[in-house]
């Protein structure tokens, strides 16, 4: 895969890419990354990327001139990508089906945004797809952009040693991940689950798939309600909440029933 990556702090966005399993991939060829200043495709000696909005309102907005310049250096030299990516708070959530999506792709230009905003031209004409990594505001795109770039690279043949434990990750499949276990098998006072110890497979598997309907139903509900279940699992749903009622204290039950005081 090819990564052009469209930024104000170059140095920043080497930093993050050398290290781990990325800088890994990169030392091997598995990606083929390259980090571009933004302010290179500027026109003017104060190499201006910003300037006031038009109507009037705080901040800054990222000129759309060195934006279009720089990808179409990135098309000039290395081809049209297959998506032009802006980092923003208003973009499309970033989730496993979406990284996926963007894995099967072989060239991505990533732009990070930055101050108030991109001129909205930008958008309209030049990025195919926003993207988010939550519902919450960044100083600037690098960051996120970093994240993005993590969860595509990893899923691409060859990048992560054992091909396995992505597919067992979580939202692989839908399901939040399993609890794991390592040694020592007691460490003070906290025992590892005798069913990992036994050896017994079959036994070992039903363990996790329970704990991973278990951790997703405490932990993300929301997840829950998007799976289309099979039978089996939507019974072994019902009854990990009907345990988990169970649990509740009774100050709990109360005031989730709305009596607690009267």
């Amino acid at each position: 895969m090819r990564l052009d990556i469209i930024t104000i702090f170059p140095a920043m966005m080497e930093a993050g890419l050398a290290e781990g399993v990325i800088g890994r991939a990169r030392e091997r060829g598995r990606i083929d990354v390259r980090v571009r200043d933004l302010r290179d495709h500027t026109a003017d000696r104060h190499r201006t990327v910003d300037d006031v909005p038009y109507g009037g309102g705080p901040g800054m907005v990222m000129k759309p001139e060195p934006l279009f310049a720089a990808v179409e250096a990135v098309e000039a030299e290395r081809g049209r990508p297959a998506a032009v990516l802006l980092t923003s708070p208003q973009g499309r959530l970033l989730t496993d089906a979406v990284a996926r999506r963007l894995s099967a792709l072989d060239h991505l230009v990533v732009i990070c945004g930055r101050y108030e905003g991109v001129d909205e031209r930008v958008s309209e004409a030049l990025v195919t797809e926003e993207i988010s990594i939550g519902d919450y505001v960044l100083t600037g795109g690098e960051l996120p952009a970093l994240v993005v770039i993590d969860a595509v690279v990893r899923l691409l043949p060859g990048v992560v040693g054992d091909a396995a434990s992505v597919a067992a990750d979580s939202f692989a499949g839908g399901w939040l991940d399993h609890p794991h276990y390592t040694r020592p098998a007691a460490f003070r006072g906290l025992a590892v689950p005798e069913v990992l110890l036994s050896g017994h497979h079959a036994a070992i598997e039903a363990w996790r798939r329970r704990r991973r309907i278990e951790r997703t139903v405490r932990r993300r509900p929301d997840l829950v309600d998007r799976l289309e279940l099979t039978a089996a699992e939507r019974r072994e749903v019902d009854e990990v909440r009907q345990t988990l009622r169970g649990r509740a204290t009774p100050p709990e039950r109360a005031k989730e029933s709305g009596h607690e005081g009267d």
